[in-house]
């Protein structure tokens, strides 16, 4: 099984990054640009074949080392 892992700033928290991801495009003339956020995606390989247990231990891989559930969310999909 697969996981990827999507994690992002949470609203409200400063994003450098992405203000100069937008900046940037706004210079490049994408003027429809308003804002970008900036984050990360992990891929990890599971063996197991139950979609239940991998998301609980992607979940706590998350809140113990991936994430910093402080000042960031994250969304976990599961694919075979």
């Amino acid at each position: 099984m697969k996981a990827r892992v999507h994690i992002f700033l949470k609203p409200g928290v400063l994003d450098p990054q992405g203000q100069a991801v937008a900046h940037s495009l706004k210079h490049l003339g994408f003027d429809e640009v308003s804002d970008a956020r900036q984050g990360k995606l992990i891929e990890i390989d599971l063996d197991t074949a139950d979609a239940e247990e991998a998301q609980r231990r992607v979940d706590d891989m998350c809140k113990q080392l991936l994430a910093n559930p402080v000042i960031e969310n994250y969304d976990i999909e599961l694919s075979a």
